[in-house]
């Protein structure tokens, strides 16, 4: 038998997931039910946040975040120009306008130098929020980003939708990405790639308690009913978005939220046979770098290559590795560099961002994979550039 296709990423659905969707379905309340808090309340407790809100997906959560933020037509905000364009987006949804930060080259994660750099670029318009992305899952120097943030008047938000599960090593603490102790928000994702999956979803957390009020009636079309009013009486005060997340979808991230600790374990365990397995291929390939301070749960397994010094194409290698049987992918296109962005900020010079496009290739990387898998996709991988590794 032929050896199975091997996508970029995967999610993991086992019997239990299927049961909890099946008692979700059986239930009178397939919307807005008793799950919906119940996965909230999980969610927060595993990593340590205040507060959790449930939405309809990543780039709702970034959204919605604006939103309850107040960040507005005037406001600017600074965003890593390697992420997808939906940190971007959200800043443009509520009318503010974005900055775009460089990276760092080896690993795609914003520098406080770039951060600085950034806010330097802001001019005299004050800088509202900061937006860092643990790209890859990997965590990058949160407390340096939130004290220039705070030095510059302006709030951070994580896009932390690669990292549910990873780790900031601080001083003998290890804080997990949306604890809330260096930034006002982080927001998660759920789609089928990520590590756990409720297939569309979102998740913010927030020490904020009123941050948090507001969110949940943002999502909801910006409906309160009052204490004591008609039980069909609501209020609007402010028009929201139907960015609710189904209790059916609740109770599978509920039932995966229970793995995360066996999911981070084999993403990790991958990942650094990757490393190993990799090392022949130098320096042609190696792996994207990784800050001292990052406990990553890796999300994507980024190697960089030298595609000119090989005299191929991206594009030829990851046709010849489809042809394997292996997928891979490409993240992210540098968002400075889209049509969007061209035509209301003009050209702007981002080397590092612009480095990491040019090298970077993600290889598999999902739970369901084993070590011989990773083997199988270095070999083939050194054999589509010619490196035959040994």
């Amino acid at each position: 038998m032929a050896d199975p296709f091997l996508p970029y990423g995967r999610q993991t659905i086992e019997d239990d997931d299927i049961a909890a969707v099946s008692a979700a379905l059986r239930d009178d309340l397939l919307t807005t039910g008793p799950r919906v808090e119940a996965f909230e309340a999980a969610f927060a407790e595993a990593l340590g946040a205040e507060h959790a809100v449930a939405c309809s997906n990543g780039t709702a959560a970034l959204h919605l975040t604006m939103l309850a933020l107040g960040v507005r037509e005037g406001d600017v905000c600074i965003v890593p120009s390697t992420t997808f364009l939906a940190t971007a987006n959200c800043v443009r949804y509520v009318g503010a306008e974005v900055v775009f930060a460089d990276v760092d080259p080896d690993s795609g994660l914003m520098r406080p130098s770039d951060l600085a750099q950034a806010i330097a670029r802001a001019g005299p318009r004050a800088v509202t929020a900061v937006l860092p992305v643990h790209l890859r899952g990997e965590v990058l120097d949160l407390p340096a980003i939130a004290a220039l943030a705070d030095a510059a008047g302006a709030v951070v938000v994580e896009d932390a939708c690669h990292a549910l599960g990873s780790r900031l090593l601080s001083g003998n603490m290890e804080d997990p990405v949306g604890s809330g102790r260096w930034s006002s928000a982080s927001t998660f994702s759920f789609h089928p790639v990520k590590t756990i999956a409720t297939g569309e979803g979102g998740m913010i957390t927030t020490p904020d308690a009123g941050l948090a009020e507001r969110l949940r009636r943002l999502r909801s079309h910006g409906m309160v009913r009052p204490p004591g009013a008609d039980p069909w009486w609501y209020e609007m005060a402010e028009p929201g978005f139907n960015y609710r997340l189904p209790d059916i979808l609740c109770a599978l991230g509920h039932s995966q939220l229970a793995k995360l600790p066996r999911f981070a374990a084999a993403r990790q365990a991958l990942a650094a046979h990757y490393v190993e397995a990799l090392a022949p291929l130098a320096p042609a390939v190696r792996p994207a770098t990784s800050p001292e301070a990052s406990l990553a749960t890796p999300h994507l397994m980024c190697v960089l290559i030298d595609f000119a010094a090989l005299g191929q194409s991206r594009r030829t290698v990851m046709e010849a590795l489809k042809a394997r049987g292996i997928g891979s992918q490409v993240h992210y296109i540098p968002v400075h560099t889209q049509p969007y962005y061209l035509a209301r900020y003009g050209a702007l010079s981002l080397p590092g961002a612009e480095a990491w496009y040019e090298r970077t290739l993600s290889l598999p990387l999902y739970p369901g994979m084993d070590l011989k898998d990773v083997d199988r996709v270095v070999r083939a991988l050194g054999e589509v550039l010619g490196l035959n590794p040994a």
